[in-house]
């Protein structure tokens, strides 16, 4: 009979418990420190409680859509909506507080996939360095829950480096390099760059490496024919909202100074740098999520950055401090990573943005911030916590009020709703910020917004010049009442809102060959030949556009 040898060191002594390495208790203090943090910050944004929506239709039966009847797909990302849809199963919690834990135990393990794949990068004691800037960032916090896609895409990218490291299976490590795209579409850019770091440190055959594409490959490839064929489009409906392929440079170089001015970021970032090169190692490891964050934030700046301070900007961020995570304390590296531990309590402490109290929806704003406000809750959660916030309890209210099947539009010059009449067999609510509204309302309420988020026709309207990052569009309700309502007046028998004429202009441009081409392919029934159909046709119909104005829609 054989006994284990006990596990040595390099140096044949026998090697100590992870309870007695400094290291460990480090990077444990940290992540407390930044679950803290981000637990003092815990919200639900307006867009995460969009997600939910999806979610409540999905175990409801009626699939992954925002509307029944209406295949849309709402949210940025795949993964994120399912995997709280799995989670959606468990009796108990509220889905909003599924989505605000979860966010945050991802944030957390992304966060400590990130450190100890540096401590195994250094192979010796280190310290918390770039992770103090994860701590210290406000954005951080607020975005390691908010019920939207950030902490997931923290988990992937700290998970994805952790495997770079650490080695070895490399099958494993292609399929987690491959879920970035069904995390957020634009995490493509650090797939290639992992997959192109993996090839490089294993050296593999030809035929290994095909393999290892293709494994990496299969459930994205998967998914994009079940998009195309479901949902008849290359994309989610969110990048065709944004225009995600659309160039504004400048805008977005505003965008990105907006992340690095008011947190001095220029500070911290060369003194990490030095201190990355003084302790170099694998220069593949250091430099390939350098490459991959660079594509990223490059991308971001290129689209013209978002309406959310900093979001879109965070996983580039994450993937730039990946190597430089923790870092071996020298007596060359000590006065960097003391520089970096003093910004880091001044940035926690005291730097904000100059308009974090503004409370504004114009440009560039502090998400957490404005809907503390507006909902007069410091932590809004629950949809029912929004119901503070005048327009959409009066949005909630009206449709509760509604006991027959209508139209209703929002007057914003009279503040008030209008019921206008419908052959349908439902309501339509023509909504502004839609995401508390769609989960307090009945599954059945189809809600469309102007900003073409959660609407196949608003999506694919013109934007609006120099309007606001990420809600650049803004299709009116006179399009929904053409498209879902009878007669051109309301239920009271007035002119309300909208002329008749731009009511008719709006339904003589529903009949033209693009918006009808997307009302099929969204609200046909699914059959095979629609799924071939949708399949075919979706390169085309995601370049279709229409005017936004009725009138000059439809001349077609």
């Amino acid at each position: 009979m054989t006994t284990a040898a006990p596990a040595t060191t390099t140096g044949g002594a026998p090697a100590k418990p992870w309870f007695r390495h400094p290291t460990s208790w480090l990077i444990a203090a940290t992540l407390i420190v930044y679950a803290y943090l981000a637990w003092r910050r815990r919200w639900m944004s307006d867009d995460g409680l969009l997600v939910l929506r999806t979610v409540r239709q999905i175990l409801a039966g009626h699939g992954p859509v925002f509307n029944v009847g209406e295949r849309v797909e709402a949210s940025t990302s795949p993964l994120w909506t399912w995997l709280l849809a799995g989670l959606g199963t468990i009796p108990g919690p509220a889905l909003e507080w599924l989505s605000v834990v979860t966010g945050l135990v991802c944030s957390v393990a992304g966060l400590f996939f990130a450190m100890d794949g540096a401590r195994r990068l250094y192979a010796g004691p280190v310290v918390p360095a770039g992770a103090l800037i994860v701590c210290a960032l406000p954005p951080f916090r607020d975005f390691a829950t908010s019920g939207l896609e950030t902490g997931l895409a923290m988990l992937w990218l700290g998970l994805t480096w952790w495997l770079l490291v650490r080695g070895g299976a490399p099958k494993t490590t292609a399929f987690v390099i491959g879920l970035g795209v069904l995390v957020r579409p634009d995490l493509a850019l650090f797939s290639i760059v992992a997959f192109a770091a993996l090839v490089l440190l294993r050296r593999p055959s030809l035929r290994t490496g095909f393999g290892w594409l293709g494994v990496g490959l299969a459930l994205p490839v998967a998914y994009q024919v079940f998009r195309m064929g479901y949902y008849g489009l290359l994309v989610p409906n969110t990048a065709l909202a944004k225009e995600a392929g659309d160039a504004n440079w400048p805008r977005g170089f505003a965008y990105l100074l907006d992340l690095i001015d008011p947190y001095y970021l220029w500070l911290p970032l060369p003194l990490l740098a030095v201190a990355a090169y003084l302790s170099r190692k694998s220069r593949i490891l250091t430099l390939a999520p350098v490459a991959g964050s660079v594509l990223l934030a490059a991308y971001v700046v290129r689209v013209g950055g978002d309406f959310m301070h900093g979001r879109m900007l965070l996983p580039a961020l994450f993937a730039l401090l990946l190597p430089v995570m923790a870092l071996p304390l020298t007596r060359r590296t000590c006065a960097l990573l003391a520089g970096v531990a003093v910004w880091s309590v001044a940035a926690a402490g005291w730097l904000r943005v100059p308009y974090a109290n503004l409370h504004s929806a114009v440009g560039v704003t502090d998400e957490r911030a404005y809907w503390s406000w507006a909902t007069g809750n410091a932590h809004p959660v629950l949809a029912a916590d929004f119901m503070g916030e005048p327009v959409m309890r009066a949005a909630v209210d009206v449709t509760d009020a509604t006991h027959s099947p209508a139209v209703l539009v929002y007057s914003y010059g009279e503040k008030r709703w209008y019921a206008f009449p419908t052959d349908r067999p439902y309501v339509t609510l023509a909504a502004d910020s839609m995401g508390a509204i769609s989960n307090l309302v009945s599954l059945d309420v189809r809600i469309h917004d102007g900003y073409g988020l959660a609407s196949d026709l608003g999506s694919h309207s013109t934007s609006i010049p120099g309007g606001r990052p990420g809600h650049s569009k803004w299709l009116t309700a006179a399009w929904d009442i053409a498209e879902a309502g009878r007669g051109d007046v309301a239920v009271d028998g007035q002119v309300h809102v909208y002329t008749p004429s731009e009511i008719e202009a709006a339904r003589q441009a529903l009949r033209c060959p693009g918006e009808q081409d997307v009302l099929t392919s969204t609200r046909a029934p699914l059959t095979f030949g629609r799924f071939v159909d949708n399949f075919a046709g979706s390169v085309s119909r995601t370049g279709i556009r229409f005017d936004r104005d009725p009138r000059a829609a439809a001349a077609c």
